[in-house]
């Protein structure tokens, strides 16, 4: 039998263990990863790869999450065709601005409230997501509610958010005051439909004649679309004819540019802004001489990124919250597919496509 040793050499031995099990135990580390990269601008389909990433160390204050859903923005693509005002440095750049994750370990030193298994996005959002694995500061991270099917929270910033921030920034709205916008079957379109009902505002909504045009008109006035025009419906000198008891909007939004920006126009009041924050036709915004001297018109421009950029931080988490919330409580929902991670190139491809047709394609890690 060993002899026992006095209590103080017991407790001695006790301290030397614990000091020499944290002087020699290792940083933590994250699991292997597989990443979607690309080392030069092109065509999608022909610089991306999807790669295996290394183990990479947490500092005292990193979280390593595990990404479970990331979308494919047309921002993305914008980003990897090299034609995006912001972009991550090459060669390397991983794919992806939004998206999801589960806590997988925090770094010693963290302080923020994480604990392994909490949903957390990046916010303001960060190049990167389209990985399994992802190692950043803890401040990147802002942890949201998980009772939410996953797919709105991989994809409540870019668009819900921008709609949120249009409804607000510009014209002061007062219940049963209208909006007008074209590209109403996007993700910022039904979003701003249902915002804009959430507070009393009527919604008029242009869409682009095409087949199914006539499904997706039922499907926004079913989301609370008080009118839904086809473009070809539009072709007349007196538009505001066709908006019965509803008042003519002070308020546009303009996100295709072109003919459909045109037509937008048509609606506004006398003094009616217009705000353009994408150009999907990839045309022009020409404005009649008559509209800025007889209307006084404005058109101004929203890019969500800058408006995050200007200490917004916070603001932006409060607003997520509220979204999430609308989430939670069924106000808020639109059309996306979720799309395994291993079916890229199908993603890609949906994503892609000219029509415009297909839902916000959302890989599921």
């Amino acid at each position: 039998m060993a002899r026992l040793l006095p209590p103080t050499l017991q407790i001695l031995r006790r301290r030397c263990a614990s000091r020499s099990h944290f002087s020699t135990a290792p940083s933590p580390v994250s699991p292997p990863s597989k990443a979607v990269l690309y080392d030069e601008h092109g065509a999608p389909d022909q610089v991306l790869r999807v790669a295996d990433v290394p183990p990479v160390h947490l500092g005292d204050r990193d979280v390593c999450v595990r990404m479970l859903a990331a979308p494919i923005n047309p921002s993305d693509i914008n980003r990897i065709e090299g034609v995006y005002p912001v972009r991550p440095p090459l060669p390397g750049a991983v794919g992806g601005y939004e998206g999801v994750g589960q806590v997988h370990a925090l770094g010693p030193a963290v302080t923020a409230p994480l604990s392994p298994g909490d949903w957390v996005i990046p916010s303001p959002p960060s190049f990167g997501t389209w990985q399994t694995y992802i190692v950043k500061h803890e401040s990147v991270w802002h942890k949201v509610r998980s009772d939410v099917p996953m797919e709105y929270a991989a994809t409540v910033t870019v668009n819900p958010l921008t709609a949120l921030r249009m409804l607000q920034d510009f014209v002061k709205l007062n219940p049963g005051d209208a909006i007008v916008q074209n590209g109403a079957t996007s993700i910022v379109g039904q979003s701003v439909i249902q915002l804009a009902k959430v507070h009393g505002i009527h919604t008029i909504n242009i869409i682009r004649d095409r087949p199914g045009s006539e499904e997706a008109k039922d499907k926004l006035k079913q989301l609370g679309a008080d009118e839904v025009f086809m473009e070809s419906q539009l072709d007349m000198k007196n538009v505001k004819n066709l908006l019965g008891a509803l008042p003519e909007p002070a308020l546009g939004f303009n996100c295709v540019g072109g003919n459909a920006a045109s037509l937008l126009l048509k609606f506004l009041r006398q003094g009616g802004t217009m705000v353009t924050y994408g150009g999907m036709s990839k045309r022009p915004v020409t404005v009649p001489t008559s509209y800025f001297i007889f209307k006084d018109i404005s058109l101004r421009g929203f890019w969500l990124q800058r408006w995050m950029n200007s200490d917004k931080a916070e603001d932006c988490r409060t607003m997520i919250d509220y979204l999430l919330g609308l989430v939670h409580e069924g106000k808020l929902k639109y059309e996306m597919e979720l799309i395994p991670f291993g079916k890229l190139s199908l993603a890609l491809e949906k994503a892609l496509g000219k029509d415009g047709s297909q839902p916000k394609q959302v890989m599921r890690f």
